[in-house]
C-alpha cells in the first residue's frame, strides 16, 4: 500500500509540475473537473448524457488547455526538454491524445452512417435516440481508454503504476478542484504561468 500510494502522488506532482504551469490551461482543468464530477453523478442517472457532459464539456475544455495553452520547449523550472516530458508521460501524451480524440470525434460519423454498427445495435429512433446512442458510444470509449493505457502500463512497468495511474485518472477531478481553484484568480491578475516555487525548491 505504501508503494502504492507513494506512486500515486508521483504521478500526480510530475503531471502538475510537468503538464500545467499556464494559468489558462489550470482554469480549463478547473472547469474541466467540475464538469467531471457532474459527468460522476450523471452515470447515476443517465450514462448516455453523463458521457456527453464528460467528453463534450469536461473532455474538450481540459485538452484545449492542453493543446493551445500549455507551453512547449524547454521547460526552464523543471529542467527538461518536451520531447523528454512527452517521452516520459505515463498517460496518455499528445500523440495519444490526437488518436484518442479522432476516435472520439469518428463515432458520432460511424453512427450517422452506420446506425446498427452492422447490425450489433437497434437502430436510434430519431435525434433523441442517436443523441443517446452517440452517448453509449463515448462512454463505452471511455472506459476502452482507460483499461487499454492500464494494460499497456501493467504489461511495461507492473500493477502497482497501472492501478496507481487509473486511481488518478478517476480521482483527478476531486484533486484538480483543491489544485487549481485559485488559478482564475490569478489569471485574472494578468499571471499566465505559474511560477511554481514549489516545483523549483523540489
Amino acid at each position: 500500500m505504501n508503494r502504492f500510494l507513494q506512486t500515486l502522488r508521483t504521478q500526480r506532482w510530475d503531471d502538475h509540475r510537468y503538464y500545467h504551469r499556464s494559468r489558462i490551461n489550470q482554469s480549463l482543468h478547473f472547469v474541466s473537473a467540475i464538469s467531471f464530477l457532474v459527468a460522476y453523478a450523471l452515470l447515476f442517472v443517465d450514462p448516455a448524457w453523463a458521457a456527453i457532459v464528460g467528453w463534450g464539456i469536461a473532455m474538450t475544455t481540459r485538452q484545449a488547455g492542453h493543446f493551445f495553452f500549455e507551453p512547449r520547449g524547454f521547460d526552464e523550472t523543471n529542467q527538461v526538454t518536451d520531447e523528454y516530458k512527452e517521452a516520459v508521460k505515463v498517460g496518455y501524451n499528445l500523440r495519444r491524445k490526437i488518436v484518442l480524440l479522432a476516435i472520439w470525434a469518428a463515432v458520432p460519423l460511424l453512427l450517422w452512417a452506420l446506425p446498427s454498427l452492422g447490425g450489433l445495435i437497434a437502430p436510434a429512433a430519431g435525434p433523441a435516440g442517436f443523441v443517446h446512442d452517440v452517448g453509449i458510444a463515448w462512454l463505452a470509449l471511455g472506459a476502452a481508454g482507460l483499461l487499454f493505457r492500464v494494460g499497456q502500463l501493467w504489461q511495461r512497468d507492473g500493477a502497482v503504476p497501472a492501478l496507481a495511474w487509473a486511481t488518478k485518472i478517476l480521482t483527478d477531478p476531486v484533486h484538480d478542484i483543491v489544485l487549481y481553484h485559485k488559478a482564475p484568480l490569478a489569471l485574472l491578475r494578468g499571471e499566465l504561468i505559474d511560477p511554481m516555487p514549489h516545483a523549483q525548491r523540489h
